[in-house]
């Protein structure tokens, strides 16, 4: 089985019809990825079916939150909605997601501008259109009117608290839109802990859900989380007392 033949079958898996053009643009940007990561510290996942699977099967794991009843957020992602991958780092889950639903806007905001001079390099290899990177503090641009609540939905594979996360992300939401951070497996504490920080931003903890990627072993934990009203003006806050509640 050859590369791209692996990654349709590993996708697949999710339920999500792939193309031939998509799987090679995934292994297009796998061989990016690994090139540029020669000289910087993108990831510590090299090896190439441990990007597939923890990267990219990874980022599409948010469709698998239709099958356990959650199909609004499934419609979102096919409807081209505008999506922000906060925090993403080396491009996930944003690429991948772009990738795999070519409709969306996405908007790539990362704290640290080389990662996002990569991600322009792949943007523009890849030929992927509607995606913009933004070099930003979230705390700092969630008050800008630009981007504050104008986001159907905000993704997020940062490591961080998800109180923390819900202070940074929920301002950019849009009343009615939808919050879904990706954690590991064993984060119902977490996830409880932040049910205020949630309630005060603005939003409502629906469900979360616990799933293992198929095939694998390893633990996914989605919570999602609705938009219910705006964000008070005063928040995400600065300083040490962001996230603190």
């Amino acid at each position: 089985m050859d590369q791209t033949d692996y990654i349709k079958e590993k996708i697949e898996t999710l339920g999500i019809s792939v193309s031939d053009e998509q799987c090679e643009k995934l292994l297009r940007f796998y061989e990016m990825l690994v090139e540029k990561n020669k000289v910087m510290n993108l990831t510590a996942i090299t090896e190439f079916e441990d990007v597939v699977t923890k990267h990219f099967m990874d980022s599409a794991s948010i469709v698998m939150l239709g099958k356990l009843g959650e199909e609004k957020i499934v419609k979102l992602l096919s409807s081209g909605c505008r999506v922000l991958d906060l925090g993403t780092g080396a491009g996930f889950p944003g690429i991948p997601l772009k990738i795999l639903f070519p409709n969306l806007k996405i908007t790539l905001m990362d704290s640290l501008n080389k990662r996002l001079v990569f991600l322009d390099e792949v943007i523009a290899d890849l030929g992927l259109k509607n995606i913009k990177t933004v070099h930003a503090r979230a705390e700092e641009f969630a008050l800008k009117p630009d981007y504050r609540e104008q986001y159907d939905l905000v993704v997020s594979r940062a490591v961080a608290n998800l109180s923390l996360l819900s202070e940074l992300c929920l301002g950019f939401v849009k009343p009615g839109g939808h919050f879904v951070p990706y954690k590991a497996g064993g984060s119902e504490e977490e996830i409880k802990a932040a049910e205020k920080a949630v309630s005060v931003m603005g939003g409502k903890l629906l469900a979360v859900y616990k799933f293992k990627l198929p095939g694998t072993e390893l633990e996914r934990t989605m919570p999602v989380i609705r938009k219910i009203t705006s964000t008070p003006g005063k928040y995400p806050r600065n300083g040490k007392k962001l996230g603190v509640f």
